[in-house]
């Protein structure tokens, strides 16, 4: 066995390597750890989004290459004083080339999960699909990971490959149900009937805002601060309203009925100015919205009328609508407009 003299002390070549190997990654796991804290203040102040995502990414990976590094600079100093005997020669290089295919695969998955989070809130189909994209990512980079490290070890993969094609097959049918619910979370994630925030109402009738969607099933949060589950083979067949789609803004009718023997332009005139001021005024109104008037209806009491509004997202629609009315109802007090009461009177004159 080779040894090495440390002044009085005979010790063997193997431990003193293996102690120099141990103290390097020590060195330089701290030289890392200052050089990246720098490099994260820079990028911070940078406005490139990119370099901070980088950086993030590569914490890891970088910590397993300097153990990759000083495993194969162990090998070869083991191999170069001749050293044989020892467990470390001749395997470290198998270690090694695993460790550097799992770094290559952090890499990769911390880099794909952060583009995908990154860019989450700048796109509604990313935002709608990040849970299912995330796992699908994470999926694949373990899937060929494995695969990798199976082949670095010298197990042929061609096996396990073919009887997986068998194995999924009967997972498929087994799990039919959840296979089924995950496609259908694609399909609404693809197709995007709904997304993350939109307010929706289900064909029986329920309302709320879509929370999350999910492998197995979308959670619906209501106004009550309920939340519906529901699973997504259900909700890809069902009939959907989407409030939110193509847009938040929504119009809000309100019927209104004046007395006959009202002077109908005035009325017109005097609610316009009411709906204009409700809408520039109220913090859920559209102020920039051309509100209108109709008329449409002889009623048996009443001539009625709607009057249109805007408000920006459906469920803030009824706050709006009960300004209006409160407003509309002290004005026509105010100019003299009668509301009138459920009518029947009896026209002798006429009849005679």
């Amino acid at each position: 066995m080779a040894h090495v003299s440390l002044g009085t002390l005979l010790l063997p070549t193997w431990l003193v390597l293996t102690a120099g190997a141990l103290a390097s990654i020590c060195v330089m796991l701290v030289c890392k750890r200052i050089v990246l804290v720098r490099l994260v203040r820079v990028a911070d102040r940078s406005a490139w989004r990119y370099d901070s995502l980088l950086l993030n990414a590569l914490s890891l990976p970088l910590t397993i290459a300097i153990l990759v590094l000083n495993l194969w600079a162990l090998d070869f100093l083991l191999r170069h004083f001749g050293v044989r005997e020892s467990s470390l020669n001749g395997n470290a290089v198998l270690v090694a080339r695993i460790l550097l295919i799992v770094a290559v695969l952090v890499f990769i998955e911390r880099l794909c999960v952060g583009l995908l989070r990154m860019h989450a809130d700048d796109s509604d189909a990313l935002r709608s699909s990040r849970t299912i994209l995330v796992g699908i990512a994470r999926g694949l980079v373990l899937g060929i990971g494995a695969l990798m490290v199976l082949g670095t070890l010298g197990i042929s993969i061609t096996p396990i490959v073919a009887s997986l094609g068998i194995t999924s097959l009967a997972v498929a049918l087994a799990l039919q149900p959840t296979l089924e619910n995950f496609f259908s979370g694609v399909q609404l994630v693809v197709d995007k009937p709904i997304r993350v925030g939109d307010f929706i109402e289900l064909e029986s009738g329920e309302q709320g805002f879509v929370d999350r969607i999910g492998w197995r099933s979308t959670w619906i949060r209501m106004l009550p601060n309920n939340t519906i589950i529901m699973p997504n083979s259900v909700l890809s067949e069902s009939k959907i309203i989407n409030y939110f789609y193509p847009a938040p803004e929504l119009s809000v009718p309100v019927d209104v009925g004046v007395h006959y023997s009202s002077d109908l332009e005035h009325v017109e005139r005097v609610t316009l100015e009411v709906a204009r001021q409700v809408l520039r005024e109220h913090e859920w109104g559209v102020d920039d919205y051309e509100t209108f008037v109709v008329y449409h209806t002889f009623d048996s009491s009443s001539i009625n009328f709607t009057v249109m509004l805007r408000a920006q997202e459906y469920y803030k629609r009824f706050w709006v609508k009960s300004a209006f009315i409160k407003a509309l109802h002290r004005r026509y007090n105010e100019e003299g407009i009668v509301i009138p009461f459920p009518i029947r009177a009896v026209n002798t004159t006429q009849e005679s």
